[in-house]
């Protein structure tokens, strides 16, 4: 852990990551299921990151990058096998965009890491990071777009996912580049390390992941021709 950061920096996070695990559980059938395989993966990176596996960040792929394409791999798997599509379709809609509030205290946090000079600013809403917008915006399209349990306006729902995605799209290369890795290109006075160390790497490895499969599924369901709602 970072020692020197406030106890309540740390708090907001932990708030954020439970906030994130509620909400997407909340969106599945299997809500079991699923919860017990997120938390044996927010373990396993848990642990890892504790005790500074992620920090290496000499190797390539680094370790940090490594879990998060493990995680990507699964999303993959999600969208192309039978098993995967059925499960992703059957997603609550409605709840799959409440989802998205938890990105609010996430562009908190990153305001205040910035502020502390663990991530550039960059990574902010004060720099390139406009992803506080996908957060603000889901409970008035949640209100907008849905009646009861019955979605009124597929149009709108889709553009607002496809605009969300590609804000998320945008930090996530952002932080990347700005992480110093091998390839870094940006930010090298104030590299993003907050997240090679715990905490905060589940931002990259759960967080981040959760966020975009549910905009991944939101979009794959909306442009389904035989899905009604």
């Amino acid at each position: 852990m970072i020692t020197q950061l406030p106890g309540y920096l740390n708090i907001l996070f932990l708030l954020t990551v439970a906030l994130t695990f509620v909400l997407f559980v909340n969106a599945s059938r299997k809500k079991s299921t699923v919860a017990i395989i997120l938390l044996a993966w927010l373990a396993v990176t848990g642990v890892l990151s504790f005790n500074g596996v992620f920090r290496n960040t000499e190797i390539m792929p680094p370790r940090l990058m490594a879990a998060m394409l493990l995680a990507i791999f699964f999303i993959i798997l999600l969208l192309v096998t039978r098993w995967g599509r059925k499960f992703t379709d059957s997603l609550d809609l409605k709840k799959l965009t409440l989802v998205h509030v938890a990105r609010i205290p996430v562009e908190i946090t990153l305001y205040l890491l910035a502020g502390h000079k663990l991530i550039p600013e960059l990574m902010t809403f004060a720099g390139r990071n406009f992803d506080i917008i996908s957060g603000a915006t889901a409970p008035i399209v949640y209100f907008a777009c849905f009646t009861n349990s019955h979605l009124k306006n597929r149009s709108l729902l889709l553009a607002w996912n496809f605009i969300c995605l590609a804000l998320l799209l945008n930090i996530i290369i952002n932080a990347l580049l700005s992480a110093p890795f091998p390839f870094q290109q940006f930010a090298f006075d104030q590299p993003n390390i907050a997240v090679l160390y715990f905490p905060f790497t589940w931002l990259p490895c759960f967080i981040v992941v959760i966020v975009l499969y549910s905009q991944i599924a939101g979009i794959r369901q909306l442009t389904k021709r035989n899905v009604d709602f």
